[in-house]
């Protein structure tokens, strides 16, 4: 496994004080007050908008951000992203996993095109890491999903039941 790498900047353009992160930081106001740029290293890593993994979320690929509040916004929080080669989901019509299930191994850029719905109420990421979006074509509030069940919607964050596209996570680059 790759050890990932993340390190939070106070000022723009990588100055000030900063933080390094090497794992799962849940509250990084103890840090410092702001974030204006990050520097990823080696991996991805998911950055949330607020403590305890909530919030909007922001998928951070290897390289820097040197303008955060431009970019991205203030992220109080990390979870580093760990890719692996088996992509399997399940998606559900209804809450707990019921009604209607359709299965997906590949990308999906329309969700309504290919399966003639776009209200999912439930998930179940079998394998590998998934980024579900509000809109067709990978656009609009963007979901970051490891594996595990999503039993209602709010569980990955969404206000409201629709995923427009979804597509895995399959690179470090």
């Amino acid at each position: 496994m790759t050890i990932g790498k993340i390190i939070f900047y106070e000022d723009r353009n990588f100055q000030g004080r900063y933080h390094e992160c090497m794992s799962d930081c849940a509250d990084l106001h103890p840090y410092f007050t702001q974030c204006n740029s990050i520097r990823v290293e080696n991996v991805f890593f998911v950055v949330f908008e607020h403590p305890n993994y909530m919030g909007q979320q922001y998928f951070l690929r290897k390289g820097e951000y040197s303008d955060c509040q431009r970019m991205i916004g203030f992220s109080n929080q990390i979870m580093p992203y760990d890719p692996h080669g088996n992509y399997r989901m399940r998606l559900y019509d209804r809450a707990d996993m019921g009604g209607q299930m359709i299965e997906l191994t590949e990308d999906c850029p329309n969700i309504m095109d290919r399966f003639h719905t776009s209200d999912i109420h439930s998930c179940h990421a079998m394998d590998g890491h998934w980024l579900l979006y509000e809109q067709p074509n990978y656009r609009g509030q963007m979901y970051y999903l490891r594996p595990g069940e999503y039993r209602k919607y709010s569980d990955w964050g969404g206000t409201a039941p629709t995923i427009g596209s979804l597509r895995r996570i399959t690179t470090f680059n």
